[in-house]
């Protein structure tokens, strides 16, 4: 961070800025009405670059999991993606919002295995919620999980339906409080963006480029999902599988 600070002091372009020039110069009051300390800087930084690093992994290996234990879902979301992009010699970011059945399946993941099944809140004021009384500075865990599988929201909370998000139109901004992998409000996760970008970006290329094979012996609807709780809901088993190369990945 120090080596960023003595590389921006001098620099006047702003094209090539990036996050981190950006937040450093409102740490020094440029150009922004309100300035920000170190210490928040590298709290946004930590964010972005693991807790969004995490998630991302977990909910691209979940993705893969739940494609592969629906072949009529890979092969829906394997055909929207070669016949959107056929010619192209990879996927980019512009080409992610043609795919809305693939940006479906991750929002039916998230919804299935939420990255941060507890978010953690911590009260303002006292007050009570469903009779319950809840003194000031109580720290609290809204159980995200639960949520993203309740019944009462959803119908058939269970399954692996990419589709239903054609219908019920719910974003990740925590609006919908039914849906919120990612928290809601002003406390939201500041890498949610980041995070949905590259798994929708890795997530599209391995579909796009590889065909998916369960080991010799797997059969679809035994893919081993047992879950491993813990700051992430991660698979407690690592996801096997086979590539077979059809579309030939672009030269380096």
């Amino acid at each position: 961070m120090k080596r960023e600070r003595n590389v921006i002091s001098d620099a006047t372009d702003t094209e090539d800025e990036d996050l981190l020039d950006v937040l450093l110069k409102m740490h020094k009051g440029e150009g922004v009405p309100t300035s920000l300390e170190l210490d928040s800087i590298k709290g946004v930084i930590l964010d972005l670059f693991g807790a969004g690093g995490e998630t991302s992994a977990t909910t691209l290996d979940w993705a893969m999991s739940e494609l592969l234990r629906h072949p009529s879902a890979l092969e829906r979301a394997q055909s929207e993606v070669r016949s959107v992009l056929k010619g192209k010699p990879t996927v980019i970011d512009e080409d992610v919002k043609k795919l809305p059945y693939v940006q479906n399946v991750i929002k039916e993941t998230l919804r299935l295995h939420c990255p941060m099944p507890l978010l953690p809140r911590l009260s303002q004021a006292d007050c009570t919620v469903l009779g319950y009384d809840i003194p000031k500075n109580t720290k609290l865990l809204v159980n995200a999980w639960a949520l993203g599988r309740d019944p009462k929201y959803w119908d058939d909370p269970d399954a692996f339906k990419p589709e239903r998000f054609k219908v019920h139109a719910v974003d990740y901004k925590g609006t919908e409080l039914e849906y919120m992998p990612f928290g809601a409000g002003r406390r939201q996760c500041p890498g949610t963006m980041f995070g949905i970008a590259n798994v929708e970006l890795c997530l599209a290329n391995l579909l796009y480029h590889f065909d998916w094979k369960l080991p010799q012996g797997v059969k679809p609807n035994k893919l081993d999902m047992s879950e491993l709780f813990g700051v992430t809901i991660r698979r407690k088993n690592q996801l096997f599988l086979h590539p077979i190369l059809q579309i030939p990945l672009p030269a380096a």
